[in-house]
C-alpha cells in the first residue's frame, strides 16, 4: 500500500517539469511526496482560479494538511491557495517567487520583447543564458525549446498583450522562501523584499525563513538538488517538531 503523502509538489508548467525531477527524487527518499499537475491546452484561457479550485478538490480529500511546495508560477498558485485555505496547508515552500509573486521569467521575457527590436528566437536565446548561464550550443538549443513550450502551456499570468500585477500576500503559517544568489529574475535584493511583506509581528510559534542557494540561478533546485532538499527537509522537520522558530528573515 502506498504511503499517504505528507508533502505536495505543485506543477502548473508542464514544459518545466523536467527541472523538478532531481529534487523530487531526493525528497522522495526521505518523505512521502506527491506531485499535483495542472495542464491547460493552448485553446484554454489562462485562469488561476480554475487551478485553485482543482487544487482544493484534491486537498480537501486528504486526511491531513500537507506541506506545499512550488517553483515560479507553481509557487504563485500555492501562495494564493494558502491565503484562501490556510487550514489545508501545513507549510508553504516557495522557490524563485518574489514578494510580488507574479514576477517570473515570462514577465521579464515580455518586457524585453517590447523593448528590443529582435525576433522571438533571438530573445529566447538570450533568456537561456540569463536563466541558465553559459551552456554548450546543443544544451542551449534544448533549453530554448523548453522555454518556447513554456510560453505556450504554462499557467503564467503574463501574455504578449498584458502583464499581470499581484500584490504581496501575508500569511500566518510556516513559510520558507528560497532563491539563488546569482539569479537575475528573482535577485537577492528582490528576495530580501519578503522581509517587509511577511506577517508582522511574526508569532514565535510560526517558522518563516529565507534561504539563498549559492548558485543555480532561476532553476537552482535543478542544479543544486541535494542542498535544496536538505534545507527544505530541515524546515519541514522544524514545522513538525518545533524547537525554536526560524527567524533568519
Amino acid at each position: 500500500m502506498m504511503k499517504k503523502p505528507e508533502a505536495l509538489w505543485l506543477s502548473v508548467s508542464p514544459a518545466l517539469r523536467g527541472f523538478n525531477r532531481p529534487i523530487l527524487n531526493t525528497i522522495s527518499r526521505q518523505m512521502a511526496i506527491a506531485e499535483w499537475r495542472y495542464h491547460q491546452t493552448i485553446d484554454e484561457p489562462m485562469c488561476l482560479e480554475t487551478a485553485l479550485v482543482l487544487l482544493h478538490d484534491y486537498l480537501k480529500d486528504q486526511n491531513q494538511p500537507l506541506h506545499l511546495i512550488g517553483h515560479g508560477t507553481s509557487g504563485l498558485v500555492g501562495l494564493l491557495y494558502a491565503r484562501r485555505h490556510p487550514e489545508r496547508v501545513r507549510s508553504l515552500t516557495l522557490l524563485s517567487v518574489a514578494p510580488y509573486p507574479a514576477v517570473d521569467w515570462q514577465a521579464h521575457y515580455y518586457v524585453q520583447l517590447h523593448l528590443l527590436p529582435c525576433c522571438r528566437e533571438t530573445l529566447l536565446t538570450q533568456m537561456v543564458y540569463t536563466l541558465f548561464g553559459h551552456q554548450s550550443r546543443p544544451i542551449a538549443k534544448r533549453f530554448l525549446s523548453i522555454l518556447d513550450q513554456d510560453l505556450q502551456t504554462s499557467l503564467s499570468p503574463h501574455t504578449l498583450y498584458k502583464r499581470t500585477h499581484i500584490a504581496p500576500v501575508q500569511l500566518s503559517l510556516p513559510l520558507l522562501v528560497c532563491g539563488a544568489q546569482d539569479d537575475v529574475i528573482i535577485d537577492p535584493n528582490l528576495l530580501n523584499g519578503w522581509r517587509s511583506h511577511l506577517e508582522q509581528p511574526n508569532p514565535s510559534s510560526i517558522a518563516q525563513d529565507i534561504w539563498r542557494c549559492p548558485g543555480g540561478r532561476y532553476f537552482f533546485h535543478y542544479f543544486y538538488p541535494e542542498q535544496t532538499q536538505q534545507r527544505i527537509l530541515k524546515f519541514w522537520q522544524n514545522v513538525s517538531h518545533p524547537q525554536t522558530a526560524l527567524v533568519s528573515i
